[in-house]
C-alpha cells in the first residue's frame, strides 16, 4: 500500500502536499457576480477555486464564457482554478447546451489558458470522456473524472471500484461523492477512500454529503482524500461548511495527528 497522494499542479504539490486542501465553489450567475464572488472568495486564501459553470446564466455563449474565465482568472490573485459543467443527472443545474456543445466549450476553456484542472463525470459517454482527457492532456491540465450519488451511498466494494474506473478511464485524479443514509455509510465511504488512495496511483478525493457527512470533508485527509469543498461565499452541494471552519478544524486535526 502506497501513501495517499496529493494534488499536483504545475509540478507543485497543492497546498504543499497537505490532505486534503481546501476549494472553495464559485456558483454566481453574471460575469459581474462572478467577479465579485471570485474576489471575496479569493480573500479568504483556499487552495482552489471550482468554477461551477453550469450555474452561468450565459452559459450559451461562447464568447462570454471565455470572457467571464478571464476576467477570473485575474480576480482569483494566483489561486488556481478548477473548471466543472455538473451534469445534471449528478447534482448539477439545468443547461441550454447538449453535450457536443458541451464538449466544444470544454475544448475553448482549455484552449485560454485560464483554467488549471478539469472535472468531467466518468458517467458521460465513453467517446465523450476520451475526447475530455485528449483535450486535457493536449493543454496540459490535470483530468478529474467524478461520480455523484445525490440519494444513495453504494456498498463499499462498489465505491473502490468508482475510483479505480476514473484510473482505468484515465483521469489524473478520482472523485466520489454520495449521500449517506447513516453513520455507517458514511463508514464505508471513508475506508473506500482509504483503500483506494492505498491502491491507486492518483490522487482521490471523496466527501459524504448532507449533515450526516459532514464529518468526512472534515476527516476525509486523514483516510486519503486530497480535496474538500468548503464555503466561500456560497455552497454547490449540500453539507458544506465554512472555509473559516473547516480551516480550524483542519488544523486541530492536523495537529493532533502530526505524530
Amino acid at each position: 500500500m502506497q501513501q495517499a497522494r496529493a494534488i499536483t499542479l504545475g509540478g507543485q504539490p497543492l497546498a504543499g502536499g497537505r490532505l486534503p486542501a481546501i476549494c472553495a465553489p464559485l456558483v454566481a450567475r453574471t460575469r459581474a457576480a462572478l467577479i465579485t464572488e471570485a474576489q471575496a472568495v479569493a480573500a479568504k486564501r483556499p487552495d482552489l477555486l471550482e468554477w461551477r459553470v453550469d450555474f452561468f446564466a450565459a452559459l450559451t455563449d461562447p464568447a462570454e464564457v471565455l470572457a467571464a474565465a478571464s476576467a477570473l482568472r485575474e480576480a482569483a490573485a494566483g489561486v488556481p482554478i478548477l473548471f466543472t459543467r455538473r451534469a445534471r443527472r449528478e447534482g448539477g443545474q439545468p443547461i441550454a447546451l447538449d453535450e457536443p456543445q458541451v464538449l466544444a466549450l470544454y475544448q475553448a476553456v482549455a484552449a485560454s489558458g485560464c483554467v488549471d484542472l478539469m472535472d468531467f463525470e466518468m458517467s458521460n459517454a465513453a467517446d465523450d470522456v476520451a475526447r475530455v482527457r485528449a483535450l486535457t492532456q493536449r493543454h496540459g491540465l490535470p483530468l478529474v473524472l467524478s461520480f455523484h450519488d445525490f440519494q444513495r451511498t453504494p456498498c463499499a466494494a462498489d465505491l473502490v471500484a468508482r475510483f479505480a474506473q476514473a484510473r482505468q478511464l484515465g483521469a489524473d485524479i478520482a472523485k466520489v461523492a454520495v449521500m449517506p443514509q447513516s453513520m455507517g455509510e458514511v463508514h464505508a465511504l471513508l475506508g473506500a477512500t482509504l483503500q483506494a488512495s492505498g491502491e491507486l496511483d492518483i490522487p482521490v478525493i471523496s466527501m459524504a454529503m448532507g449533515g450526516l457527512g459532514a464529518v468526512s470533508r472534515l476527516c476525509g485527509g486523514v483516510f486519503g482524500s486530497a480535496l474538500t469543498f468548503a464555503v466561500g461565499a456560497s455552497a454547490s452541494a449540500p453539507g458544506q461548511i465554512a472555509i473559516e471552519d473547516v480551516r480550524a478544524a483542519l488544523s486541530v486535526l492536523q495537529r493532533a495527528t502530526a505524530g
